[in-house]
């Protein structure tokens, strides 16, 4: 079968501003950042969060996210670096590629986890917000991996076959020109992921993290078919690939927190940033308490701290 068509791999992927090279990989991260961010403020703001809090998280969560996923790579992909002929300073070269997934996702939310503490916000509800934002990210994101012709598939004659340089082809694959394009693959099955959240986080109203479970879930059952596809270097667990494990583990695990958490009702988040279930759950209960409130006529402060209901019937008009 000949190819009737072929996707272009980029030219270059880096680009000489005097002294300061300006990588594409670097500028598909930083654009895939800032669009989880415009996503997330519009999402969390309409949850009842304040304005600019995405940001104050980001602050921390990003420089958290990019450092576990470079350990996580370098972890789980030690040879170039610490193997024969490996290079231990290479490790630092983010430039070059290599964020896992898994240890940006895990040591962000660390991150994140430390400003929501900070600011008196809940996570799984913060989690609940980004999710869909993080989506959109990763897809931006493996336009890099396109740039860096790095992290392709199998060989193909397929019409949407990508094109790799033969400087780029793994050991052994030197007599294919063209592969199949997985950054395109993940890059499509993201976007789709982030819609379906967006979707059934409206229709079914999810909270609690479900949400961003679900993004986990989605990601993982993608990430697996697209795993088994690629031939790039990686470590092995009985002759299949880690991150296959991974998928399978971290999938299951998302999938079995959404079962868990399964009925429960999205958290109302107050102008200081916090989640307050009871105060919407029962409108019937929400009354009652309402009106035990007024009849005690408490006043705006007590020993318990401030009070929801303030009698005004007494108040003495001030100046107009």
């Amino acid at each position: 079968m000949s190819v009737l068509a072929a996707i272009p791999s980029p030219a270059q992927g880096v680009w000489e501003l005097g002294p300061f090279p300006l990588r594409a990989y670097a500028l598909c991260i930083i654009a895939g950042i800032v669009a989880a961010c415009w996503i997330t403020e519009k999402r969390w703001v309409a949850r009842g969060g304040r304005p600019g809090e995405v940001l104050d998280i980001a602050v921390w969560a990003v420089p958290f996210g990019i450092i576990g996923g470079r350990i996580y790579h370098v972890i789980t992909t030690p040879q170039p670096y610490f193997g024969e002929n490996g290079d231990p300073l290479r490790a630092f070269a983010i430039w070059e590629g290599g964020l896992g997934i898994w240890g940006a996702i895990a040591l962000g939310g660390v991150g994140a986890w430390i400003a929501c503490r900070r600011r008196g916000i809940p996570l799984p509800a913060f989690g609940d917000a980004i999710a869909p934002g993080l989506l959109v990210a990763q897809a931006i994101g493996r336009l890099g991996n396109w740039f860096n012709q790095e992290l392709f598939g199998r060989p193909t004659t397929l019409p949407w076959a990508l094109e790799i340089d033969p400087v780029h082809r793994p050991d052994g694959f030197a007599a294919f020109a063209t592969f199949h394009p997985t950054f395109l693959y993940e890059l499509l099955w993201n976007l789709a992921a982030a819609a379906v959240v967006v979707w059934a986080d409206r229709r079914f109203r999810l909270s609690h993290g479900r949400a961003f479970a679900l993004y986990v879930a989605l990601y993982c059952a993608g990430r697996l078919w697209i795993e088994l596809l690629r031939i790039d270097a990686a470590n092995r667990i009985l002759g299949v690939r880690l991150n296959v494990f991974t998928c399978i583990v971290v999938g299951l695990l998302a999938v079995a927190y959404m079962v868990w958490q399964r009925g429960r009702p999205r958290e109302v988040i107050d102008r200081a940033g916090t989640a307050d279930d009871d105060a919407r759950r029962d409108d019937d209960d929400t009354a009652d308490v309402v009106g035990d409130a007024a009849d005690e006529a408490p006043t705006s402060t007590d020993a318990d701290g401030p009070a929801r209901v303030r009698d005004r019937s007494h108040d003495t008009p001030g100046p107009a």
